[in-house]
């Protein structure tokens, strides 16, 4: 199924939209997917990296992923100990859509954290 019309929805999930943590590794992996079937558009809002090591400054890169090739959202972006970076914002939003996904990795395991808050549209 394609990713739906936006102009034409029939629903959004919650007025408020969702919110998801995802705890980074260093393999670039998925923090947040729209499955290839899923009949949704995911309308990520926001996406704020912590870093929560406490003894040193960590790198971020998050990449939109399309199923085979991933584009660079962030490039190892130096999150301070004990900090709070903000990647995406409301103003600057990335769709998902059927078959995506945001993925990230960190230079340290252990050290950050994602919180990802996006809207389900169908």
């Amino acid at each position: 199924m394609a990713a739906p019309n936006i102009k034409s929805s029939t629903t959004l999930t919650s007025v408020f939209g969702k919110s998801t943590g995802y705890a980074v590794t260093t393999t670039m992996a998925a923090a947040l997917s729209n499955a290839a079937s899923s009949g949704k558009l995911l309308k990520v809002n926001s996406v704020y990296c912590a870093n929560i090591d406490g003894a040193a400054t960590a790198d971020i890169s998050l990449e939109l992923y399309d199923g085979a090739n991933g584009f660079n959202v962030a490039s190892t972006i130096a999150v301070p100990v004990d900090a709070t970076q903000v990647l995406v914002t409301r103003e600057a939003y990335i769709y998902l859509e059927e078959g995506q996904s945001l993925r990230a990795q960190a230079s340290s395991d252990s050290a950050l954290e994602l919180v990802i808050s996006y809207e389900e549209i169908s």
